[in-house]
């Protein structure tokens, strides 16, 4: 059989060489570590590595202890599931125990502590996350051809697709994002699996779902992966407001986030699927346990139409940029002469009004917020021009 090729090689990559990471081997034993997951398949696939994560047989104390002996700072990140954090100055290093499922419900797994390497690669998602590769001879281990899938660019469920999204719910939408990151060539079983049994996401945390709901928005091209969601009434059980149209709408917004020079913003797009009503936004935004921010954000870009966008340094003065490029580039205007503006300081406080001799109170506020309104309608002036309108008003007054 041949092995597959791949743009890039642990043996070419810097983090392998990483001097905590052969401090760690050196403490566990080069036979009891393993790294395992995105790092390997990222690491072929030529993409950028940021986290690495090991896997070993060796229990949560007994990789404290070593590493504490080793003078390895090491934290309980996770230890309930086996999980701890090495700290070093050049990264940190997730290290998990091999694991096996005990019972699931969909929700959350119980878990036994295991010993074999293919053990723990069972109970992983899919074949292209369930790559170990050896400290010293970075030996790749594939239990599930995990390899193969990934030279294909096919998100692949490690035995059946059912089973595992039984397991557990999220793991449909894990799929999604894995597809729209990586995959090229579907596997139908998959696409199958997810779309009969889109209900059971229902029973998910809310926290759980906008966290991978975001994650796949912010990927550089999710639109033809959330279209796919769509068809397969996979959309609605998350998002039941999001018709057509608004999918369309995303596919469009990415397009002119490319043309014009901005980053992929997932609130942004969450926003173009849905309907453009603040009141939307708020129960989208309580339904997904946003943020304050991020729930202030998705409601004020909803409040698009009907609104002025012909000056669009004003709109970015009163909305914030944020909001100002987010409306524009939702409504197929040009967005870029905002990419690096700074909003004016307006240069007059209160203080200088009541010296002008009006009373302090009700009508300085006023005339603070009239000469406010006349200095962005002429595009900021000077504060000579300020102090020019500012007379005109105490004089109207």
């Amino acid at each position: 059989m041949n092995t597959p090729t791949f743009p890039g090689s642990l043996a070419r990559a810097d983090w392998p060489k990483r001097e905590g990471l052969a401090a760690l081997t050196a403490a566990l034993g080069i036979e009891n570590v393993r790294f395992v997951g995105g790092a390997v398949r990222d690491t072929l696939l030529g993409a950028e590595v940021h986290d690495v994560d090991c896997a070993t047989p060796l229990l949560p104390d007994t990789v404290m202890d070593r590493c504490k002996q080793a003078g390895i700072r090491v934290v309980p990140t996770g230890i309930d599931h086996g999980t701890v954090t090495a700290v070093f100055d050049d990264g940190p290093v997730e290290i998990t125990t091999l694991r096996h499922d005990v019972s699931t419900d969909g929700r959350r797994a119980t878990v036994a502590f295991a010993s074999e390497w293919r053990e723990d690669a069972a109970r992983r998602d899919f074949t292209i996350n369930a790559l170990y590769a050896h400290p010293e001879t970075l030996e790749i281990s594939d239990y599930f051809g995990g390899l193969d899938d990934l030279a294909a660019r096919r998100v692949r469920f490690i035995g059946d697709p059912h089973e595992r999204i039984a397991e557990d719910h999220l793991r449909i939408l894990r799929y999604y994002r894995f597809q729209a990151r990586f995959g090229a060539e579907l596997d139908h079983e998959a696409e199958e699996a997810c779309a009969e049994l889109a209900d059971t996401l229902k029973g998910l945390s809310r926290e759980r779902v906008s966290d991978e709901l975001l994650r796949l928005l912010a990927l550089p091209d999710p639109g033809q992966t959330v279209e796919r969601m769509y068809n397969r009434a996979v959309l609605r059980v998350i998002l039941p407001e999001t018709g057509l149209r608004h999918v369309e709408l995303l596919r469009d917004l990415i397009e002119r986030e490319s043309a014009q020079g901005f980053a992929a913003d997932p609130l942004r797009r969450l926003a173009a699927l849905l309907p453009p009503s603040p009141d939307v936004a708020e129960i989208v935004s309580a339904r997904l346990r946003l943020s304050k921010a991020q729930r202030a954000l998705l409601v004020a870009t909803a409040e698009r139409l009907g609104r002025d966008t012909d000056d669009i340094h004003a709109l970015a003065y009163t909305e914030g940029n944020a909001v100002a490029i987010n409306r524009l580039l939702l409504l197929g205007s040009d967005a870029q002469p905002l990419r690096d503006w700074e909003a004016p300081v307006f240069p007059l406080k209160g203080g200088a009004i009541v010296e002008r001799g009006v009373e302090a109170g009700p009508q300085v506020a006023r005339i603070l917020k009239a000469v406010e309104r006349r200095w962005v309608a002429e595009d900021f002036p000077d504060a000579t021009r300020v102090a020019e309108i500012l007379e005109e008003e105490i004089s109207s007054g």
